[in-house]
């Protein structure tokens, strides 16, 4: 699994809280907000949707992750990568600091084991970005943690989007791709910034939010965007979750009783229809650092009542969340592992997409 806990509960929260009906009202408390506080003396405020929140400067190369060079820009394609909760409050403060050193490390562990499925089709533009802690989200509860992504968490990357649209993109196209909180933020990106600029819209192939139960309500509250249906839309939005048949607890991460839109990412169909595990082109499997890719060992099957897709032929236990965090991520719950899972199949699937976008678009 992923090491020094750094995707772990980390991946948590934010999903469901964003089940994403999206209708969690604003705390406009109007405070000036700066870094993790606001500027008016009281150092443990935390900052939440409607606030005045300066964001990170993105002109400053060291708020990037990943930001290549022109001459390094060897793909007609870029890929906007948004990272998981890559760090731990420990009951501290919820809300990391852009240069925060553990957040940093987990953030290019991310990048390197999930970011990576989507490299061979585009150059990758990653953020750094200031982020809410997991565990606070899920104690505080799902309504009341959404005005705290939308705080500093969506500032940063509103701000980071905006910037790369208007100075790095050029007006190629490009994939959107992120996983937990980083899905969460792609969702607010396609919410708002989406429809504030529909030509940046047409440019988008695909965005690859996983690891979030996305509702049938945020569709309806914001119709402009598209889930994807098939293997080779364009503009649309793909989101599934993962466990097993059986899991020891209750995933936090499902959105049951067929209220969450999902494809299967091996089949790409929305059907509940099952894709045997021949049709897994890869998983990948990280343990203290080191990488193995396994075959034809993942199948998936939708799930809408419980509102996942369920694997059912890999081993529970190893592709579980750490045992420590049991208690967060019940056994059975793959979260940890919903790229790994089908690691390969989704970089096939972003580079047909690409494929159908010039296919349709050449001039």
């Amino acid at each position: 699994m992923f090491t020094k806990n750094k995707m772990i509960s980390v991946t948590v929260c934010f999903l469901l809280l964003l089940s994403f009906n999206l209708n969690a009202t604003s705390d406009k408390t109007g405070k000036e907000s700066s870094l993790l506080g606001y500027q008016g003396g009281d150092s443990s405020y935390i900052p939440v949707q409607g606030d005045k929140i300066t964001p990170t400067d993105y002109s400053d190369i060291n708020n990037w992750l990943a930001l290549p060079k022109k001459e390094e820009l060897k793909k007609k394609v870029d890929v906007f990568f948004i990272y998981p909760t890559a760090w731990k409050a420990n009951g501290g403060y919820p809300l990391c600091d852009i240069d925060n050193k553990e957040m940093r490390e987990g953030a290019n562990h991310c990048l390197k084991f999930q970011g990576s499925a989507f490299e061979t089709c585009g150059n990758i533009f990653t953020p750094y970005y200031r982020q809410l802690d997991a565990s606070y989200a899920i104690k505080l509860g799902i309504l009341k943690s959404v005005v705290y992504f939308r705080g500093l968490p969506k500032t940063d990357i509103i701000a980071a989007f905006d910037y790369y649209i208007k100075n790095l993109n050029d007006e190629r196209p490009f994939i959107l791709a992120g996983h937990s909180q980083g899905s969460i933020m792609i969702f607010e990106i396609l919410a708002d910034y989406m429809k504030a600029n529909p030509k940046v819209y047409k440019r988008m192939i695909a965005a690859y939010a996983i690891g979030v139960p996305l509702g049938k309500k945020y569709f309806t509250r914001y119709p402009h965007v598209k889930p994807a249906k098939n293997s080779k839309d364009l503009g649309v939005v793909i989101c599934y979750n993962t466990e097993a048949p059986i899991i020891e607890g209750i995933n936090p991460f499902a959105l049951p009783d067929n209220a969450a839109v999902i494809i299967n990412p091996l089949s790409w169909k929305t059907t509940e229809d099952y894709a045997s595990k021949e049709e897994n082109l890869g998983s990948l499997y990280i343990d203290n650092g080191k990488v193995k890719k396994y075959e034809h060992i993942a199948d998936a099957k939708i799930n809408y009542k419980k509102g996942v897709v369920i694997c059912s032929t890999v081993n529970r236990e190893k592709w579980s969340s750490q045992k420590t965090l049991r208690s967060s991520f019940p056994l059975g719950v793959f979260h940890e592992n919903d790229i790994s899972l089908y690691y390969y199949n989704l970089r096939q699937n972003a580079q047909d997409r690409c494929e159908e976008y010039f296919k349709l678009n050449s001039k």
